[in-house]
């Protein structure tokens, strides 16, 4: 296995206490994070420019040292080949695991160096929409950043609707073939990307879904109701939602029932009960729910009406049989059916 310190020392050997000095402190190579070519700046009593000058000097230095060492041309192709095999792309992450393998205790601010010096592979900063990740070539990155737009234009055609686990990754698979491209490499690819998430459920989406990041409580009752497919007291709800803990905030009872009577996607259905109404349960008296069931199927039997009233909301049998009788609504018919009177 090769040795980590002996790699970095054979690069820097050479370098003037100056060179070392700002080398050391821009990629963290005695730990911590790199420092800004300003902070350096600050520290020598130099200006930024001037920094910058150091160390691509330093760099210059390294970058010869590294092309006749062996063992350190070895370790980087070994990586290379790496980065190479999972598309051209891979995460920093991944990449340090394996070259961990290769030299033990090797970290990111080592692996960024001796990618800035030998220019074998390189380094992409994380920014809002990815993590740090190495790529071969130019070429690799916007073909990997093809792909994710790509994905995420897809995505959204499905209109903000997270799909379950194994949905998602039977449409990944045939956009990814559609594309030409494998589903390891795929997969890797949308690894690196940030925009790309799952909720608490399991289901993926764009990380700006509420149905993927829900952040307010009308989105996480959402959730928690298309997730639960039945109606829950409001209680209940409050008590999933802190179950689940899509984040550090606690849901409180009083709370999450003032914003389900505000939202009209969910129907109080029985005391304190509320259903989706996406889902088939109707807002209304039950006289209006009545009729509404009556208009769409048909004259029904009283004891058909109950039971598909009661699909729909949670009433007592008598209240649906009472607001039958109402004769300026209903009529009954001569066959025992009962249907809306016409007006």
């Amino acid at each position: 296995m090769a040795s980590t310190s002996k790699i970095i020392n054979s690069a820097l050997n050479g370098l003037s206490p100056r060179q070392r000095e700002v080398v050391e402190g821009r990629f963290g190579l005695k730990g911590g994070e790199g420092e800004t070519l300003a902070a350096i700046g600050d520290k020598m009593g130099i200006t930024r420019e001037r920094v910058r000058q150091i160390e691509n000097a330093a760099l210059a230095v390294a970058k010869s040292n590294i092309s006749k060492d062996d063992e350190t041309l070895a370790l980087l192709a070994k990586v290379k080949q790496y980065i190479a095999g999972k598309g051209g792309v891979a995460k920093k992450t991944d990449v340090v695991t394996f070259a961990n393998a290769l030299a033990k205790g090797i970290g990111e601010n080592q692996i960024d160096f001796l990618s800035e010096a030998s220019a074998t592979f390189n380094v992409f900063r994380e920014d809002e929409d990815y993590h740090p990740f190495y790529y071969v070539s130019e070429k690799d990155r916007q073909n990997a950043q093809a792909f994710v737009d790509g994905w995420a234009n897809f995505l959204k055609s499905k209109k903000e609707t997270a799909l379950a686990g194994n949905a998602y990754r039977a449409e990944l698979a045939s956009f990814s073939k559609t594309k030409g491209v494998e589903s390891a490499i795929a997969e890797n690819y949308l690894g690196a990307t940030k925009r790309i998430h799952s909720n608490r459920y399991g289901d993926m989406g764009l990380r700006e879904w509420p149905e993927i990041n829900p952040t307010t409580i009308r989105d996480k009752i959402y959730l928690v109701l298309k997730k639960g497919g039945e109606p829950l007291h409001f209680e209940t709800i409050a008590k999933k939602i802190n179950e689940v803990k899509f984040d550090g905030q606690i849901a409180l009872a009083p709370t999450v029932h003032n914003e389900l009577i505000k939202d009209e996607r969910f129907v109080l259905v029985g005391r304190g009960m509320y259903g989706l109404k996406e889902h088939g349960y109707e807002p209304g008296t039950a006289r209006e729910v009545i009729a509404k069931v009556l208009k769409s199927s048909g004259p029904m039997k009283a004891t058909d009406v109950v039971s598909k009233v009661n699909s729909q909301r949670f009433f007592k049998e008598n209240t649906i049989l009472i607001n039958l009788q109402n004769k300026g609504t209903f009529e009954r018919m001569s066959d025992g059916r009962y249907r809306v009177r016409e007006a």
